[in-house]
């Protein structure tokens, strides 16, 4: 593939970061603060303009309703606030998992009111998204049950299905349904989305706007991700992914930390689909979704982003003609060998070069560091936090 085509490709490859993961983030056994990380979504939107200005290639910021949108929140000036920034408004993720209403789950939940409740939340939702020109309504549920017997499946199954039909229904012509799948966690004896098969189902009952989202994480050990990936593009149901890395569970981890080549792997398929398959590909949502709880929130985000674009850029360069002939002459060493090649390939001085000719330093994370903006940004939102009368963070190491 020529320069100029991997260049034209890059400058397509846009990644959505999320608003939660400039905020202080953690486990269930708590959080640990840092002086910069934003407290809200000014703040938030502030440092997704930073990361977008030093990487080129984020220009867009997820949202979660409730932590971003507090009640009397104007979503329009939300919007503006973004723009400001350099960023827009991406995807609109409701919370359907927080509130206690939610004890024995949302859409499935077998208390009337707490369905209710569900279906005006992510109604409101649409109607943020609306206002601030969001194409994607993101959907994560916590719905599920813990012990044998404490609900009627099926019944589940179907209370979802008029839910996301009816979600679906109201969206504006522009958005999309993603629907996210989990096998387990909350849920421990069985969740009601549990999987991409389900997530799947769920989608083509609900419409044409309604496609599934591939949390890299949410998997069970060993899972062949990449398959799921190149089965949804064939049925033209893959909506976009929450990137991230894990070595045990949902462990939320940088994207690549554990196993890069993994994620080579999943690009590796898109590109088949498109270059070999004919798919369009142009509208799968790439977003990241990590809980950056020990490392500094920017870095964080700026270290995934330059690693999905080197990972990325790896999978375009799989010199397929030859990858076809290999496979029609069943030479495994040699088709395999196609990937290896690509995977190690330093693709580093091209994608300086593609930095470079947009204006942009070669090295994102050096060039941010050398900045100063983590420390400035540390002192000031210690300072506001202290005039708010909020608890100040203290230094870390």
């Amino acid at each position: 593939m020529e320069r100029d085509e991997l260049f034209a490709l890059l400058d397509a490859f846009e990644i959505e970061t999320p608003s939660w993961g400039y905020a202080d983030t953690g486990t269930r056994f708590g959080k640990f603060l840092q002086p910069a990380a934003a407290s809200t979504v000014e703040e938030k939107l502030q440092d997704a303009g930073v990361v977008h200005r030093y990487t080129g290639c984020c220009p867009s910021v997820a949202v979660h309703v409730l932590w971003d949108f507090k009640p009397g929140t104007d979503p329009q000036e939300v919007a503006r606030l973004a723009e400001q920034n350099g960023v827009r408004i991406g995807s609109i993720n409701p919370n359907l998992f927080q509130e206690q209403v939610y004890k024995f789950g949302s859409a499935s939940s077998p208390n009337d009111g707490a369905r209710e409740e569900a279906t005006q939340h992510v109604l409101d939702c649409i109607e943020i998204g609306r206002a601030t020109g969001s194409d994607w309504l993101s959907l994560w549920m916590a719905d599920g049950t813990n012990y044998p017997g404490q609900d009627d499946i099926v019944a589940r199954k179907r209370r979802m299905e008029d839910a996301l039909k009816t979600w679906h229904d109201a969206m504006p012509e522009n958005m999309t349904m993603l629907v996210e799948y989990k096998p387990f966690e909350p849920a421990f004896y069985h969740t009601d989305i549990a999987d991409w098969g389900m997530a799947y189902l769920y989608s083509k009952k609900a419409g044409p706007r309604a496609k599934v989202l591939v949390d890299t994480g949410h998997h069970l050990q060993g899972t062949n991700i990449e398959q799921i990936v190149a089965w949804l593009l064939d049925e033209e149901m893959l909506g976009g992914f929450h990137f991230n890395d894990r070595k045990y569970a949902d462990d939320d981890l940088t994207l690549g930390s554990i196993d890069p080549y993994a994620v080579f792997r999943i690009f590796h398929e898109i590109r088949n689909a498109a270059e070999e398959g004919g798919r369009d590909v142009s509208q799968i949502a790439y977003m990241i979704d990590q809980s950056h709880n020990l490392k500094p929130k920017i870095e964080a985000m700026i270290q995934t982003v330059t690693t999905a674009q080197e990972l990325y850029l790896k999978a375009c360069l799989v010199d397929r003609s030859k990858l076809r002939d290999a496979q029609s002459r069943m030479n495994i060493v040699d088709a395999e060998e196609c990937l290896r090649e690509a995977f190690n390939t330093n693709v580093k001085p091209l994608l300086h070069e593609w930095r470079e000719k947009k204006g942009m330093d070669a090295e994102p994370l050096q060039a941010y560091r050398a900045s100063g903006y983590e420390a400035q940004a540390g002192a000031e939102r210690e300072a506001a936090r202290k005039e708010r009368g909020e608890v100040a963070t203290g230094s870390y190491a």
